[in-house]
């Protein structure tokens, strides 16, 4: 294991607050605050009110390692009134994606006629296949996806659990991989699946601007506790597209932790995307693809709701 690893100790939280830990990034008077939802989710308390000395993003507040509940009387301020950000706005490095991760979806995929990456008959890759999304493509809960409707007519979208990196190291072992988890959120990894199929490579269809709506917030890893118990769901315009549970993963948040930090060093504010299910729309015959105006809704167990819609 990389030095930079052990020479942490294990992230957890020294204090509990009563009900989730969930983090958000708000606007206030035209900046863009981190803080605490309130336990009802209705009020928003910003970090500085409880880290003296704060001034820094959500990557500043989770890279000074555990972050301690505010005690006592918290003046909390109406969530409904402030312009809710995606958790980390402006991510300091690419969110790491991965494909195919699910059985069905990988075979969904296969046998769509898109997927140019697979070997020949081959439905379920043999080893996590990688990629990235710039943070330019972070939009947050209720922003409009933009269509791109002069270079695409193939719009398409899945819904994912993404982990977010607390703890840095590289060399992580599966074994100590959950230890450097802050926390979990919700991203819609919207792909152009013909910009996908014909650059013969993922980046351009799955990166342009909007194309990586993110929230409503982080909760943090002890909340959530075990990630590979969760149910994902994903429904446009109320029809129910995606259904699953992260226990059917083919590579593991473990295993996709120590994939990526064999020779790359995760630091804090990293967000890795875990891969959609079965159900998206080039799964569908004919395919279903997005259009202007459809709205896109994603659930995943404690973590809340996702929605955004595709602009006029």
């Amino acid at each position: 294991m990389d030095m930079l690893a052990r020479s942490v100790q294990p992230w957890t939280k020294t204090n509990q607050f009563g009900g989730y830990m969930r983090f958000a990034t708000v606007e206030i008077a035209g900046r863009a605050e981190p803080g605490l939802v309130s336990p009802d989710g209705q009020g928003f308390a910003p970090a500085r009110a409880f880290v003296p000395g704060f001034t820094g993003d959500l990557v500043d507040l989770i890279a000074r390692g555990p972050v301690p509940a505010p005690v006592g009387s918290v003046a909390w301020q109406s969530l409904a009134g402030l312009p809710l950000l995606a958790p980390i706005p402006a991510p300091r490095r690419n969110i790491f994606c991965v494909g195919k991760n699910y059985h069905e979806h990988a075979a969904e995929f296969a046998n769509s006629g898109f997927d140019t990456s697979a070997a020949k008959g081959e439905t379920a890759p043999e080893f996590p296949v990688v990629f990235t999304k710039p943070p330019s493509s972070v939009v947050a809960d209720g922003a409009a996806v933009l269509p791109f409707a002069e270079l695409t007519q193939q719009l398409d979208y899945e819904a994912e659990l993404a982990v977010v990196i607390g703890r840095p190291g590289r060399g992580i072992s599966r074994a100590d991989a959950l230890a450097h988890v802050w926390g979990y959120t919700i991203v819609n990894d919207i792909t152009a699946r013909d910009l996908q199929q014909r650059h013969r490579q993922w980046f351009l269809g799955k990166s342009m601007d909007s194309f990586c709506p993110m929230g409503p917030w982080i909760v943090t890893a002890d909340e959530v506790g075990d990630p590979a118990t969760l149910d994902v769901r994903c429904w446009v315009n109320g029809e129910l597209r995606q259904q699953a549970n992260t226990r059917d993963l083919i590579f593991d948040i473990p295993t996709i932790i120590a994939t990526i930090s064999a020779g790359i060093t995760l630091l804090p504010g990293d967000i890795i995307a875990t891969g959609t299910p079965a159900g998206v729309g080039i799964g569908f015959k004919p395919p279903k693809f997005l259009r202007p105006g459809d709205v896109m809704k994603i659930a995943i167990d404690k973590l809340g709701t996702l929605t955004n819609t595709v602009a006029a």
